[in-house]
């Protein structure tokens, strides 16, 4: 008896610079998702996603059972306005342009929250240990471009995902120095979210800060450089190598803010499960948010310092999180509708 062909799921992790597709094969023997191909796009060169994804599959020679993408942005009956896009993107019209019959959307978050449970242990950095073989809901927290977050409920079979916007969530500041940015940036954008803080433009942000309120000073060479480069790349670059005082507490300010968001994230979602520092920013700031300054600002929350102290705290590594998830979603949802069914997912190996 010939085995059966793979099904093969098209994701896509959608953003405001670029746009990642992939294609993955299920094996259903194993149930595991395998890369067959994937290419980025600039996604400002293109008028739609769909666009996007009809280049992409080219003379659609392959038969794609179910795709889904990770927008950046609220879903809403399958439809999404991106941030930072002016796209409009309709399940609907991709169903129809790229001919696959199931297509859904997911907040880019969620797709990343459902990517989680598909990652192998190599694909994380330890921050927080936590409780050996912890257990319970769990958290993923992401400061890339801006700050997205997303939770994961374990229902007893399996992790079930909800997306939010707590990244566009008031900043919450600690301390005399972070009541006096939080000023600042009032002065700048009235409203004062996380995002303005905790992320690539936040790292921007702080400097900024530091700069224009008189608690740090400008190095000449640094500035010129800003210009030609993206700030928060030069920022975190000479604070990395210790060749910047001001950019340092720059990075300073900016992980303990992140440790603290995070901490709070953790409580509200009772993650006793794990705490999962996503985007591109942590990976890029192993040598910081490793250190027991940035563990003690997670775990400072009083009464329940102790509880802070069970959650493990992981920073995701692979980049392709996302689109794991978007298949991973993509699949359940094809399995679900044409009721078909596969084995049951267990916990994670690094749960």
């Amino acid at each position: 008896m010939s085995k059966k062909s793979p099904r093969l799921l098209l994701a896509g992790d959608v953003g405001g610079t670029k746009t990642n597709l992939a294609i993955f094969a299920m094996d259903e023997e194993t149930n595991h998702l395998t890369l067959l191909r994937n290419k980025r796009y600039p996604s400002g060169d293109f008028d739609s996603l769909n666009a996007i994804a009809l280049r992409f599959l080219g003379k659609g020679e392959e038969k794609i059972c179910a795709a889904c993408f990770g927008v950046p942005g609220v879903v809403r009956n399958n439809r999404s306005q991106p941030t930072n896009l002016k796209w409009e993107i309709c399940a609907s019209t991709l169903r129809a342009d790229l001919g696959v019959e199931e297509v859904h959307l997911l907040n880019d978050l969620a797709a990343n929250a459902y990517g989680i449970s598909e990652l192998e242990e190599t694909d994380f950095h330890t921050v927080q240990t936590g409780l050996k073989n912890a257990s319970g809901n769990r958290c993923v927290i992401s400061p890339g471009t801006g700050l997205g977050e997303a939770g994961l409920f374990w229902d007893g079979k399996k992790y079930r995902v909800w997306a939010c916007e707590g990244g566009h969530s008031d900043f919450a500041p600690r301390s005399d120095i972070e009541i006096d940015l939080l000023k600042y940036l009032q002065g700048l954008f009235g409203h004062v979210s996380n995002e303005r803080v905790i992320s690539g433009q936040g790292i921007a942000n702080i400097y900024a800060f530091l700069r224009d309120s008189g608690y740090g000073k400008q190095k000449s060479s640094v500035a010129e450089e800003m210009k030609a480069n993206d700030p928060a790349k030069v920022i975190t670059k000479h604070a990395e190598d210790q060749s910047c005082p001001m950019c340092m507490q720059a990075v300073e300010i900016f992980a303990h803010c992140l440790a603290t968001e995070a901490a709070n994230f953790a409580l509200k979602a009772m993650a006793t499960g794990g705490v999962f520092l996503g985007g591109g920013v942590p990976a890029k700031l192993l040598w910081k948010l490793s250190t027991p300054a940035f563990r003690d600002a997670f775990v400072a929350k009083g009464r329940l310092e102790s509880l802070m102290e069970t959650m493990p705290v992981k920073i995701v590594l692979n980049d392709q999180a996302a689109l794991l998830g978007a298949a991973r979603y993509a699949l359940d949802m094809f399995e679900e509708h044409s009721g078909t069914t596969r084995r049951r997912q267990p916990a994670p190996p690094h749960s």
